[in-house]
């Protein structure tokens, strides 16, 4: 006879909520019964080792699919160690208890440690209420003398019914009678595709009747399991393509294996070539996060910096939960743990490479040496880190080849010399050329040469490197003692210039660091350049007019000519000058033409 018992629940509502919302799709609930089964076989697999009696039960162990099309009917089964009355009451008929939990806590040492058990069977179980009008749980107990199953059976509302039944095997029946809106469930293309995409690693067989024929659909063991020592680079490259879809081999594989408070694997790959959608920031990561062997999800962004969005790959966790959705990864600490040890074992791995084989790395700089760059921005912890990854070019080659590491240059700086020198430009060309170079070609000092869109923000962040700060060359930096003393005609005619350039320039002074050129703009410490306003302008930031600091040389023949000229002449000149020092920043005059028009007068003028 039957008996009726209500949910241990405070509301219908809460089996409503967890149905409708815990999930993100229908599909997830063939992951969560199969689960549940494997969680069945491993616990009579254990049993067995201490009791005789079940020894011959668990050989052959797995889980079977049947699919009836015409009823809209889906049954797993498996051969595990079933449940008694007691043991459904409880782990069904109370809504977030899990057996496997209670099961998992009897174990210790190696025997925890050795278990595949996944452990989520309760909550995972009412997925299966998205697609169900009516779900049958048909449980023989292994462990029961009793010859009788347990038959519970529900809709999903706040009751269920229990009744006893014959079963020949130990074991569960989970039978779903779909929705006529989820009748696809019975397809058996379907099913296959979603274990192949959920449950391909779980460690006993998945049968399924196909066309008259029962056939595994689970070949498949989890690369990531196996120890380090076991696997090929074949097996490894061949797993990455496998993973990726992409036909090379990847540049570098860095696999662990975490155990202690937290167990967790990860497998990650960095890329020889960089993938088309690199640069849109919102395109999906290539990290699979999979708990205990079950697919949990595809672009699992949260357990690496966004710097590092080329990495491919897998992490494995024991400890996160079964139905763990995108929010709850945001807030549950085990990720942080893991996004932490995961991205230091990345740029080590790129620190050995850069170490032990510098033209591998040349290639990967070349493909994703842009996108490291937006890492001192994003990760403060590793920002020194990064910046020993990155490569430059510098006035030290006359070639544009980006090669150098900081601490080449810091192996070759001068003991006198503190400062780390840089200069932004959109070009190498233009940056050799710059003028703000001139003065430290005169001493022999090395500058970093940037020319990456990208890069003057990044040294907005990267300030120093190794106590040593870097410094903008195209910026005030000359203490006053390095200013040159501008004798009083000379200062009367900084003031003249200053007088009609007017609120262009904050200041007009004497230069110390040009050599041949006439004159140039610096910039004051806190100023954007061209570059960083370019990108601020371009996200939609309105910035005003940049008032930067004009240099004159003034040992130069042109600045001299100008104490002769007279008053227009002399502010046209000057205005000819100031668009000279723009361009050579790499701007553009406000009146290119006019600008054209004054330097074909003084060509014309000088022929």
């Amino acid at each position: 006879m039957a008996k009726t018992k209500k949910f241990q629940t405070e509301t219908t509502q809460l089996l409503q909520l967890m149905i409708h919302s815990l999930y993100s799709n229908k599909e997830v609930f063939v992951r969560e019964l199969i689960s549940n089964a494997s969680d069945a076989l491993d616990k009579l697999r254990f049993r067995a080792l201490t009791n005789s009696r079940l020894a011959e039960r668990s050989e052959n162990l797995g889980i079977k699919i049947e699919l009836d099309e015409e009823n809209s009917v889906i049954k797993i089964s498996d051969n595990g160690i079933g449940m008694n009355e007691d043991e459904i009451v409880q782990n069904l008929g109370t809504i977030a208890r899990s057996g496997t939990s209670e099961f998992l806590k009897k174990l210790t040492g190696d025997k925890k440690k050795d278990s595949n058990l996944i452990g989520q069977f309760g909550v995972g179980f009412y997925s299966a209420f998205m697609v169900a009008k009516k779900v049958v749980v048909i449980s023989k107990s292994a462990l029961s003398k009793s010859a009788q199953a347990i038959h519970w059976e529900s809709s999903g509302d706040e009751k269920y019914t229990l009744k006893e039944v014959d079963k020949e095997t130990c074991g569960t029946d989970v039978i779903v009678y779909l929705k006529e809106e989820n009748k696809n469930f019975t397809n058996s293309f379907e099913i296959k595709n979603l274990i192949s995409k959920y449950s391909q690693y779980i460690n006993f067989p998945i049968r399924i009747d196909d066309a008259g024929a029962e056939v595994t659909l689970n070949e498949e063991e989890a690369l990531w399991l196996k120890p380090k020592n076991s696997l090929s680079d074949e097996e490894y490259n061949n797993f990455y393509k496998f993973l990726t879809a992409d036909q090379d081999d990847p540049l570098v594989h860095v696999h662990n294996r975490v155990e202690g408070n937290h167990e967790y694997t990860n497998l990650l790959y960095i890329p020889k070539h960089a993938p088309f959608d690199l640069w849109n920031r919102e395109s999906p990561r290539g990290i699979k996060l999979y708990v205990q062997r079950v697919f949990i999800m595809d672009d699992a962004e949260h357990f690496l910096p966004l710097y590092l969005r080329f990495v491919r790959g897998v992490i494995d966790s024991n400890d996160l939960p079964l139905n763990v959705s995108r929010e709850i990864l945001q807030d549950h600490p085990l990720v942080g743990s893991i996004k932490k040890a995961s991205t230091k074992r990345i740029l080590d791995a790129l620190q050995y490479l850069k170490d032990n084989a510098f033209e591998e790395y040349l290639d990967f700089w070349n493909s994703f040496g842009l996108v490291l760059k937006e890492g001192p921005a994003e990760d403060f912890e590793n920002r020194e880190a990064i910046a020993s990854l990155m490569l430059f070019a510098t006035s030290r080659n006359e070639t544009h080849e980006v090669k150098e590491t900081l601490d080449d240059y810091l192996q070759r700086m001068p003991s006198d010399q503190n400062d780390i020198y840089f200069c932004v430009a959109d070009t190498f060309e233009a940056a050799i050329n710059s003028p703000h170079l001139e003065k430290m070609k005169a001493e022999n000092k090395e500058v970093l040469l940037l020319t990456d869109r990208i890069d003057e923000w990044l040294m907005t962040t990267l300030v120093a490197y190794k106590d040593k700060p870097l410094v903008n060359v195209a910026k005030s930096f000359a203490s006053d003692s390095e200013k040159p003393k501008p004798s009083k005609t000379q200062q009367a005619l900084l003031e003249k210039i200053k007088l009609h350039l007017g609120d262009r320039v904050s200041e007009v002074l004497p230069s110390s660091r040009l050599k041949d050129s006439a004159c140039c703009l610096v910039l004051n410490q806190n100023e954007p350049g061209i570059q960083l306003r370019k990108i601020l302008e371009a996200a939609g930031q309105k910035l005003g007019e940049s008032v930067p600091i004009f240099e004159i040389n003034m040992t130069h023949k042109l600045i001299k000519k100008l104490k002769d000229l007279p008053k227009k002449e002399f502010n046209n000149f000057v205005d000819f000058l100031f668009d000279y020092a723009v361009i050579a920043e790499g701007g553009s005059p406000k009146n290119p033409s006019k600008y054209l028009r004054q330097l074909d007068k003084y060509l014309s003028a000088k022929s």
